[in-house]
């Protein structure tokens, strides 16, 4: 027997959700509209709809708006029925519908993340457990002390001791043999990098370290450094190095993937930095082309970096990276449609609405609330008045009729601009809501139990009246 679904919605949806649904022909499901008697579906309440819900015999899941908000648990109690959310907008729901098993699994993934503190020997013992516990929280497994070239840190064996003892794993990252020394003799996890004249610095401490050719691009001096690690019974890592473009990229990129020929069984690490902070583009890009190609090639280590602001969100961009290639990866499937986080700036479906849809809802509007919505052809704002489509957010305020109330000018002149950069940009834009820059700025945690608290100028609003 198919599953039977109801909507919930309220009276301005109703019709666009008849038609997208009507739109997607037959389907695996049963479906009926249920409209529960407001105008803006997101503000049904948990009281409204137990209060104008009618019993439900016969629904196995019923269907409410991404914004509800309200306890779905309370709704399952009373009426006997799952209840779910829903995507945010009406133009997501055929994929939400085609999903099959619910939302993706990202709890998974097989690459850890050595993120380097570039100026390690430059900060406290404090304030290195501070950015520690910072990178942490984005998504780093490893915390790289990256010392610097003629810069005493005379504080490293005691640097390594205290974020060890704060439960961090702990790589030194040095070009000196003397600090590397040190490093492991403070009991650090790994070493970075050793080749194959410095590799007995690891021999007797019990440290992973990882080896780099001797020459830059010289595999077979790597290769030694391997085979000497396997004779000595130590667990290591291999790096062939990845360089810039333009300084050998396109030939570091066929190291990675003949040492994976030569060696199918060992642990290779890739360093990310020379490309994400090297070149001037976006790095949630970069970070997914690379990440790709560790997870095709089992690279199950990349060392990430942030010198430059550009690079400000390297870890969440990397952490969130090996989640999606390690779902798509285990579907057989692209890397598409598993997180929208690195698609920073633009999106993939940026309009919710047709231009008719917003005509036909234009049409219905009888109050004096302004809506504001993105099309291909503009930013539209209309309410029972009237219906004005811009491209420059300036060019629509003359229409507005708000000049005596700053409050109301004020909240219009945010959410135009809102609207028009995201429209600009091919963004998505949802009235009242933030812009969704991905894990570039994640939006602030909001609380689907409870609606949303009136924003400062509409309390400002409210207090003169």
């Amino acid at each position: 027997m198919a599953e039977r679904l109801i909507f919930l919605t309220g009276h301005l949806a109703k019709a666009r959700l008849e038609r997208l649904l009507a739109g997607l022909g037959e389907t695996e499901f049963a479906w009926e509209i249920v409209d529960i008697g407001v105008k803006v579906a997101a503000l049904m309440t948990e009281d409204i709809i137990k209060r104008r819900l009618k019993p439900t015999q016969g629904a196995d899941r019923i269907i409410l708006p991404g914004r509800y908000r309200g306890d779905l648990e309370r709704l399952f109690e009373h009426f006997g029925v799952p209840f779910v959310r829903g995507p945010d907008e009406i133009a997501d729901l055929p994929a939400y519908l085609g999903r099959p098993g619910g939302p993706p699994d990202l709890s998974r993934y097989d690459i850890r993340i050595f993120a380097e503190i570039v100026d390690a020997p430059m900060l406290s013992i404090d304030g290195l457990a501070t950015r520690a516990r910072a990178l942490a929280s984005a998504g780093a497994d490893v915390i790289d002390l990256g010392c610097l070239p003629e810069t005493p840190f005379p504080t490293l064996a005691e640097a390594v001791r205290e974020l060890k003892a704060q439960g961090f794993s702990v790589s030194v990252d040095s070009a000196s043999t003397d600090e590397l020394m040190i490093g492991a003799r403070a009991g650090a996890d790994f070493l970075l990098s050793l080749d194959e004249n410095t590799l007995p610095l690891a021999f007797d401490h019990g440290v992973t370290p990882v080896l780099i050719p001797s020459v830059p691009g010289d595999l077979d001096s790597l290769g030694r450094a391997i085979e000497a690690a396997d004779r000595a019974g130590i667990s290591f890592i291999a790096d062939p190095v990845l360089d810039p473009i333009h300084f050998g990229f396109a030939q570091s990129l066929g190291r990675f993937i003949e040492a994976r020929r030569r060696w199918p069984q060992v642990e290779l690490m890739m360093g990310t930095g020379n490309l994400t902070e090297l070149t001037d583009a976006d790095s949630s890009g970069v970070t997914a082309i690379l990440t790709g190609l560790c997870s095709e090639l089992q690279i199950r280590n990349v060392l990430t970096v942030n010198v430059s602001p550009h690079t400000a969100r390297t870890v969440e961009e990397h952490d969130l990276a090996r989640r999606i290639m390690f779902a798509a990866r285990s579907d057989g499937a692209l890397p598409k449609s598993y997180d929208p986080g690195l698609l920073q700036i633009h999106d993939r479906k940026p309009y919710v609405a047709t231009v008719e849809d917003i005509n036909a809802l234009a049409a219905e509007v009888r109050d004096a609330n302004f809506r504001i919505v993105t099309a291909e052809d503009g930013i539209h704002i209309f309410n029972g008045k009237g219906h004005a489509v811009a491209r420059d957010a300036f060019e629509l305020f003359p229409g507005l009729g708000v000049e005596t109330d700053g409050a109301h000018a004020f909240y219009l002149g945010a959410e135009l601009m809102k609207a028009e950069i995201a429209w600009r940009l091919s963004k998505r834009y949802s009235q009242d809501e933030p812009l969704a820059w991905g894990v570039a700025a994640p939006a602030p945690e909001t609380d689907r139990l409870r609606l949303a608290e009136a924003g400062h100028t509409l309390k400002a609003k409210k207090s003169k009246e």
